[in-house]
């Protein structure tokens, strides 16, 4: 069997996940949920990056004096929001775990064997925000271009990291695999800043009194970037699991947010490469995205949790939203007024309505059975546009390669006109127009598997496919036309997406 290993950023637990971190998690999902369907052995990574500085700030803050134990309660608070989610991830990793700090020390060890680690002394910038040490180049007007903060000016003898020693190395690896950084727009600006910009980087701190100690000097903590990265590693067994971790490194696809992309498309692949690791197939950056055209902040007070969208919508409304909405890679808008439009004219009007008439229709005309089998090749292009839109995260892609079969089954249900056949007593024709329509709804729900997992269920429930005979065959072949068996018994279910009668946010 083939494995495939996704994972996402380990994320900063100095506040409650926001509609932002659920963007990343929810295609990652897509991506594990879609990968399982195809047959392959999925391991899904995600996590809390605990060793920042910005979580024992915000402890501070709240007066918290036992730091771990703030951090053990914001990882469940975390933990609590992917499981409302339903993400279905194999491994959370914490890296205060014992597990981390000795993949960690491994891993450090095997790149100072190698020569790659010296000390010095560090004279320069560091933004607390980013949690890096940046350049003036990095600046716009003398601020941080992400945080709008001027960096701190630092004098450290610390621990180096020869990150130049890779630069034509690096350079080398990304032409020759121009899949490994995506979308292209990022591989372009990672290939700039690698020729003209990367110098070798701090990789410990003496003035943190959080964090890995540095093997063999307790005086100084391994800076947050080099030891969060290796969580990719720690999740899969490194130093503990080895017939584990040689399954499934490389990684398929990290999926990041386009402001680390120097740290995991530069940094990351140059430490693997020092350890003699392989690097990870993919490194995938999407975009941000504003809430009703402004930039998501704490101080305009607009950050989005994701709970209170799931508990108005539900999960697969917000997954289909986001997914649909702004094209993976690129930055887009997340709208109430947008989401809305969505529900009740894709969502309800389209998808919802066509599964209630046919539904409703095979009720009153078949005595809600299935008729006898007919060949009809029309959504084949469709099919193929979605597997290969999920093969390059292309999302809305995929689901707009759905929503043409949905439409051509609205237009179906128009041409042909049912009621007027059964008024007409067109009994064949009859039959045959509904195993039509009913088997292109078993087609939509395994289409919809991955991306809208409760809706898809439904559909399969009120088509009387139960959930042994869901997954009785692999994914490809379910997904061939002519499945659905005569005489299966149709299940009359509630509506997948009631009417609303006014926003609720």
């Amino acid at each position: 069997m083939h494995s495939y290993y996704l994972t996402t950023p380990i994320y900063y637990i100095n506040g409650k996940p926001s509609i932002g971190h659920a963007y990343t998690t929810i295609a990652a999902d897509i991506l594990a949920r879609y990968h399982r369907l195809s047959g392959k052995q999925v391991f899904f990574l995600m996590g809390t990056d605990e060793n920042s500085q910005k979580n024992i700030e915000a402890a501070e803050a709240l007066g918290r004096e036992d730091v771990q134990v703030y951090l053990d309660e914001m990882a469940q608070v975390w933990k609590k929001t992917w499981e409302k989610l339903g993400i279905t991830h194999d491994r959370f990793v914490r890296t205060t775990e014992q597990d981390h700090y000795l993949a960690v020390e491994k891993f450090w060890k095997a790149v100072q064997e190698k020569g790659d680690i010296y000390q010095g002394e560090y004279s320069g910038l560091y933004c607390k925000g980013c949690e890096a040490f940046i350049t003036e180049a990095d600046l716009q007007d003398s601020l941080c271009p992400h945080h709008k903060k001027a960096p701190e000016k630092i004098v450290e003898k610390n621990y180096f990291f020869r990150l130049t020693k890779y630069r034509d190395e690096l350079l080398a690896y990304i032409a020759s695999h121009p899949e490994f950084i995506m979308p292209s727009s990022r591989r372009n600006e990672i290939i700039s800043y690698i020729e003209k910009f990367m110098t070798d980087v701090s990789i410990s701190r003496a003035s943190m009194k959080w964090g890995i100690p540095v093997p063999g000097d307790e005086e100084q903590r391994i800076y947050v970037w080099f030891d969060a990265l290796i969580n990719y590693l720690t999740g899969i067994g490194y130093g503990k699991d080895e017939k584990k971790f040689e399954q499934f490194w490389p990684a398929d696809v990290h999926l990041v947010g386009k402001d680390i992309i120097k740290f995991h498309c530069a940094l990351w692949p140059a430490m693997l490469l020092s350890a003699g690791l392989p690097l990870p197939k993919h490194i995938f950056a999407h975009g941000f995205f504003t809430i009703d055209g402004e930039k998501m902040s704490k101080s305009l007070g607009n950050v989005v949790d994701p709970i209170e969208v799931v508990e108005s919508y539900g999960n697969d409304v917000l997954r289909y939203f986001l997914m649909r909405e702004i094209r993976f890679g690129e930055d887009g808008d997340y709208s109430f007024a947008r989401m809305e439009e969505r529900y009740q004219g894709e969502l309800a009007n389209e998808l919802g309505n066509l599964v209630s008439r046919v539904c409703a229709m095979t009720g009153k005309y078949l005595e809600g059975t299935v008729p006898e089998k007919v060949d009809y090749q029309a959504f084949s292009e469709f099919i193929e546009q979605y597997h290969s839109s999920i093969q390059v995260f292309e999302f809305d892609r995929a689901l707009d390669a759905i929503w043409m079969i949905v439409r051509q089954a609205n237009q179906f249900v128009e041409q042909q006109k049912p009621w007027v056949l059964a008024k007409e007593e067109r009994t064949e024709e009859l039959a045959s127009t509904l195993y039509i329509l009913l088997e292109s709804l078993r087609l939509l729900a395994y289409l919809l598997l991955p991306f809208m997992p409760e809706t898809a269920e439904k559909i399969l429930e009120q088509l009387g496919i139960s959930s042994t005979q869901k997954t009785s065959q692999p994914f490809f072949d379910l997904l061939v036309w002519g499945k659905l068996e005569p005489g299966t018994k149709l299940n009359p279910g509630t509506v997948l997406f009631p009417r609303r009668e006014s926003r609720e946010s």
